[in-house]
């Protein structure tokens, strides 16, 4: 990603607008006994098109951001989303994205990742909370509904950071054109 202000004031934007989204529409909106979870789709896209290092600065920001809002013990969401976002950006740079379902599968392994380090850090921290397999359901299927919702998520966050991009990670590689050339003894002399 090209560190400019734009740049900075776009992504900025985007996490504001997840975190407004997440708290007032889309947790309560119900499928299944759960909803799904647009924070750690919009820090592990920004990561997925930025890289590591903004990943893990946009994951900073966004759970900073969400446990001020909400009032949680601070930086316990941003822990948790540091490491998303570090780690879905380290696995793009490694690796190449290209396929057209990466996105289902980065918001499937960020929402998961997410959930359950967050229930780890909550209860390392003595946080009060009820324990019983229904949180394993909810678990579940707000993961799948990330996965579900990750396309179009990533699909919108690739067209508000476009001018953003080094390079697009979705863009197919396509081999160049061969070039004509003469006989081997006549090259560069342009007969």
């Amino acid at each position: 990603m090209i560190a400019t202000p734009g740049a900075f004031l776009r992504v900025g934007a985007i996490l504001l607008l997840a975190v407004v989204l997440q708290i007032s529409g889309f947790g309560q909106m119900r499928v299944l006994g759960s909803s799904a979870n647009l924070i750690p789709l919009a820090v592990a896209g920004v990561a997925f098109f930025g890289g590591s290092i903004p990943g893990a600065a946009s994951g900073f920001a966004a759970g900073l951001l969400l446990d001020l809002a909400l009032g949680h013990t601070a930086g316990t969401s941003s822990l948790v989303l540091t490491a998303v976002g570090y780690g879905a950006g380290r696995y793009r740079e490694v690796r190449d994205p290209a396929h057209g379902l990466a996105p289902m599968a980065f918001g499937l392994v960020a929402t998961a990742g997410y959930l359950l380090a967050l229930g780890g850090v909550t209860f390392m921290l003595g946080v009060e909370a009820s324990v019983s397999l229904l949180v394993l359901r909810d678990v579940l299927v707000t993961v799948l509904l990330n996965g579900l919702v990750a396309l179009p998520v990533f699909w919108i966050l690739g067209r508000a950071l476009r001018g953003a991009l080094v390079s697009d990670p979705l863009a197919r590689g396509r081999r160049q054109r061969t070039r004509e050339a003469g006989p081997i003894g006549l090259r560069g002399l342009e007969v």
